[in-house]
């Protein structure tokens, strides 16, 4: 008996906890609505009375003059740390640019020299030699002169300046 009386409570207060996940609300004829679904998106949030947990609905936002309230008060000037920072950002951002400027001028000079000196071998009107793809050394004829003298031409053109 005593266990029957038990499991009737549990039932009852299982019922209970059903019964406060409801929704409540007004519908648009003024009757009162209790559901276990969210009412319909044509209800607006005033007329929600009851939310399941028993959380009701925020009150509406209230609107603010914005000439009745003062304005928050502006920072005046800078922070000389974060000023600082950037400074120092941009001064080493300008240090890296300088030295790859460098960098890329060196490359040109090095390779002004040596194409100078490749086209001097060319003109000298010497044989030259080469080693293809299989590791064969080959003589170049006249028009593959032309073409590297050509080529050496618009190397010369480009980086010495």
């Amino acid at each position: 008996m005593q266990l029957f009386k038990t499991l009737v409570l549990t039932a009852g207060l299982g019922f209970a906890l059903a019964a406060s996940a409801q929704w409540q609300w007004v519908d648009k004829d003024g009757n009162k609505v209790f559901s276990d679904r969210a009412p319909p998106s044509d209800i607006p949030d005033k007329n929600i009375l009851r939310r399941p947990g028993g959380n009701r609905p925020a009150p509406p936002p209230v609107a603010v003059d914005a000439a009745a309230t003062p304005a928050a008060p502006q920072a005046k000037g800078t922070d000389p740390a974060l000023e600082e920072k950037k400074k120092l950002a941009e001064e080493a951002e300008a240090a890296k640019k300088k030295a790859e400027e460098a960098r890329i001028a060196a490359a040109r000079a090095e390779n002004c020299t040596r194409s100078r000196q490749a086209k001097a071998s060319f003109d000298s009107g010497l044989r030259i030699a080469r080693t293809n793809a299989q590791g064969e050394r080959e003589i170049l004829d006249d028009a593959a002169r032309a073409a590297e003298t050509k080529r050496l031409q618009e190397i010369i053109a480009a980086d010495c300046r």
